[in-house]
């Protein structure tokens, strides 16, 4: 894994981030963005998912509602990223070390990709065309992945 590290050293020393680390307010107004954008995602996840499991909105089409949350998801993970890569360019080389940093990009393109496949597939599907059960799995796998990488991005403070 040492062979990424001179990467990491070279985003710590960019001018990005200078101007973040030099700024008394930069780094928390970025991570408030990053903390919105993800609340964001992750409430239109939970909806679409809850409405998979059959727990909340029975009466809207599951294809209907993913439409609808499509572009909140997509424009909330856009700012996610944006968001996420100013604050690892503040602490790159602190991220390096971080193994709650590298669980949780790990969890994030785990979720992102199963988010844009599998659950895509799922909730754009005809409902009679998805069986109970794997519907049920697909919304407990994308709930539980988008919660971990959330947990995941709170325990780098702390680890």
């Amino acid at each position: 894994m040492n062979f990424v590290f001179p990467f990491f050293k070279w985003v710590g020393s960019t001018s990005i981030s200078k101007v973040i680390n030099d700024s008394n307010w930069l780094f928390p107004a970025i991570e408030a963005v990053h903390i919105v954008a993800l609340a964001l995602l992750f409430g239109a996840a939970l909806v679409l998912n809850l409405r998979l499991l059959g727990v909340m909105l029975r009466g809207v089409p599951v294809s209907r509602l993913a439409r609808e949350l499509a572009p909140w998801t997509f424009c909330s993970l856009i700012a996610i990223l944006a968001s996420g890569a100013l604050l690892f360019a503040s602490e790159a080389v602190k991220s390096f070390y971080s193994v709650p940093f590298r669980v949780k990009i790990v969890l994030l393109l785990f979720a992102i990709v199963f988010h844009y496949t599998v659950g895509r597939k799922v909730s754009l599907m005809e409902e009679d065309r998805v069986t109970p059960l794997f519907g049920k799995v697909t919304a407990i796998v994308g709930i539980v992945l988008w919660l971990s990488v959330g947990f995941a991005g709170r325990a780098i403070a702390f680890f």
